[in-house]
């Protein structure tokens, strides 16, 4: 069934995860290889040296990190503003 949507492709995409976790016995297993990759990435960049992949990947990590937490604070303050905005119309409401 194609997605009629961005929701609907989410909702698609969470059902395939939720799916896919449900029948896999080791986790671990099936990520082993995405993860290898990942770690041979951040080799590469530091030109074979373990210590300076570290110091990359915690980097990358990081970055993730402060992302994530700019896309919540975006929420919250945009959430906020439709709130006071939904009060002071329903406030119009009243009068």
């Amino acid at each position: 069934m194609p997605a009629r949507d961005a929701l609907d492709r989410v909702a698609i995409a969470r059902i395939a995860a939720e799916t896919k976790w449900g029948v896999t016995p080791n986790r671990t297993q099936a990520t082993a290889k995405a993860r290898a990759a990942l770690a041979e990435k951040f080799l590469r960049s530091a030109d074979g040296d373990p210590v300076r992949a570290e110091h990359l990947r915690r980097a990358y990590y990081l970055r993730l990190a402060r992302k994530s937490a700019e896309a919540r604070r975006k929420i919250k303050k945009e959430t906020a503003e439709a709130e006071a905005g939904e009060a002071e119309l329903a406030g119009g409401d009243a009068a």
